[in-house]
């Protein structure tokens, strides 16, 4: 263990000094002085905050990558998965007892030695004026989040060492199933999960609802309503998004879009959502978490399977089906996601500058997509353009830079100004 504890203090250093002699906000000089030139929109303040924030931001991610690594090798080297097996085997509890107290006691010793990162996180937002969330609503969402990923975890984790005790194709028979709980959770999130954070109602403007909904009716997305959700009382970011299958479609505004973006920028960025709707995006996302879950399930479950017979004596773990291997499985889904994040990040981005051109072409204009990413900019104190391992595995958007130099080439192209 303390081999990795080194490893990882030498790992946090090394991307401490990354990101901090990696400039943000540089701007190539064929871009200075246009509205892709974070000078040209941000304050003097506000660029030598975005100089300081960013990369401490950048440093929590990466810092928190090898942390959670850290938690699930400690649970399992340290001897508490063994130990809690153990003590709940003792105890003399029938065994639809025994399994999900061992998943809350991983659940929430990972919770709690993860939350640190969290906090600190938290406390850089509120300094900064990008979070506006009380510590109370913050802890609040917290544990609302940790409650439904301990049911999710469960669920998952149950099934899964169900089918690892049967024989056969194990790996095959765990992504067949895996298939309608993810359908599952994709239908329901819009109409269960969201509105235990936030508070959802009927668009209070009317007549901008009526234009939302004549946009979504000229992109042929099926909606009689526009919601919009109370961010504000958590932050001063600006958000949109279409999300949902079927009946569970919604066409969701944040607060804080309305009263800080202006008409022809709201309805952009909505322009944006539905190209995403239009372009069949949701489902393709479906497809891709499908495809993605069926490589994870046979790559984690052969090195799973590896890593029982290499290190599972000095673990404690019996055998694939043993509760005290569910530290491993989190360790190895850790790991692969990780590793998989350039790819699905480029993925998201395609998809996210295909939404872009898109919206600017149904709205016929690029005007409210440039004003639109400097005002969010501002608000976020975002990198307008990140160094390139930041891009790789942490934006899963283009870059402000990116967005609003497609929007003045659009502009361009169109003879509009703005470009």
């Amino acid at each position: 263990m303390l081999k990795w504890l080194v490893l990882t203090a030498v790992y946090a250093i090394l991307a401490a000094v990354y990101v901090w002699y990696t400039s943000p906000n540089d701007v190539p000089a064929a871009y200075k002085g246009t509205p892709a030139d974070p000078a040209t929109y941000f304050s003097p303040q506000q660029l030598k905050d975005s100089e300081v924030v960013n990369p401490i931001r950048n440093w929590i991610f990466f810092a928190s990558i090898p942390w959670e690594w850290l938690i699930y090798l400690f649970l399992l080297s340290g001897g508490l998965a063994r130990n809690w097996r153990d003590a709940l085997e003792r105890s003399g509890l029938p065994l639809v007892l025994r399994f999900p107290l061992f998943v809350l006691f991983v659940d929430l010793a990972s919770f709690v030695l993860y939350l640190p990162l969290r906090i600190f996180s938290y406390g850089l937002s509120r300094h900064y004026g990008i979070t506006t969330q009380p510590a109370a609503s913050w802890i609040r969402d917290k544990l609302v989040s940790f409650g439904i990923g301990y049911v999710t975890m469960l669920a998952v984790s149950a099934v899964a060492f169900w089918v690892l005790s049967r024989r056969g194709r194990w790996w095959l028979k765990l992504w067949l199933i895996s298939v309608p709980f993810t359908v599952f959770m994709m239908y329901v999130e819009p109409v269960v999960i969201d509105p235990l954070y936030n508070r959802f109602t009927r668009l209070s403007d009317p007549q901008l609802e009526a234009k939302i909904l004549a946009l979504a009716d000229k992109a042929d997305i099926p909606a009689d309503r526009v919601y919009e959700v109370d961010m504000s009382k958590k932050t001063n970011a600006v958000n949109a998004y279409v999300t949902g299958i079927g009946p569970s479609l919604r066409i969701v505004l944040w607060d804080t879009t309305l009263k800080q973006l202006t008409e022809p920028e709201i309805l952009f960025i909505m322009a944006h959502e539905m190209g995403h709707y239009a372009m069949h995006h949701l489902e393709w996302s479906a497809v891709g978490a499908v495809g993605s879950s069926l490589a994870v399930i046979f790559i984690g479950g052969w090195i799973y399977v590896w890593s029982i017979r290499r290190w599972g004596d000095d673990w404690g773990i019996r055998g694939r089906s043993d509760m005290a291997g569910l530290p491993l499985v989190l360790l190895i889904l850790a790991v692969l996601s990780f590793v998989s994040l350039p790819v699905s990040n480029a993925v998201s981005r395609n998809a996210e500058s295909a939404a872009d051109a898109y919206g600017m072409k149904l709205m016929n204009s690029a005007g409210g997509e440039v004003s639109m990413q400097q005002k969010t900019g501002v608000v976020t104190l975002t990198d307008v353009n990140p160094p390139l391992l930041v891009h790789w595995f942490r934006d899963d958007h283009p870059s402000d830079m990116e967005r609003i130099v497609a929007a003045m080439k659009f502009a361009k192209s169109h003879g509009q100004p703005g470009s």
